[in-house]
C-alpha cells in the first residue's frame, strides 16, 4: 500500500491566536491518526510563480489514514478553533 501526504499551504493568516489555538488541537489530532510531520514553516525558496506561504507536509500509512484523520472529531474541533483564521488548502496526495 502507498503512503499519503497531506500538504497544507496557507494563502493569508488573518487572526495568529486563532491559528495558534488550532495548531493546538490539530497537532494531536493528527498525530494520533498517524500522521507523521515530516516538514512545516516557510519554503527555503520558491520557483516559477511559487508563493512564500507556509507550507505543512504530513505522512501518513494510507490516503484512506490520511482521510479519516481529517475527518475526525478531534481534527473538526481544531478546524473549529481556526474558524476564518486564515485562508489554506490542503491536498491528500497517494505516494509512488
Amino acid at each position: 500500500m502507498a503512503k499519503a501526504f497531506w500538504v497544507s499551504t496557507y494563502r493569508a493568516v488573518h487572526d495568529p491566536d486563532k491559528l495558534a489555538a488550532y495548531a493546538k488541537l490539530a497537532g494531536p489530532a493528527i498525530t494520533a491518526g498517524g500522521g507523521r510531520f515530516l516538514a512545516r514553516g516557510v519554503p527555503a525558496k520558491v520557483y516559477e510563480q511559487g508563493l512564500m506561504q507556509r507550507t505543512v507536509l504530513i505522512e501518513f500509512d494510507s490516503v484512506a489514514q490520511a482521510v479519516a484523520t481529517h475527518d475526525s472529531p478531534g481534527y473538526r474541533a481544531a478546524l473549529a478553533a481556526l474558524g476564518d483564521g486564515a485562508e489554506r488548502e490542503i491536498r491528500i496526495i497517494e505516494g509512488l
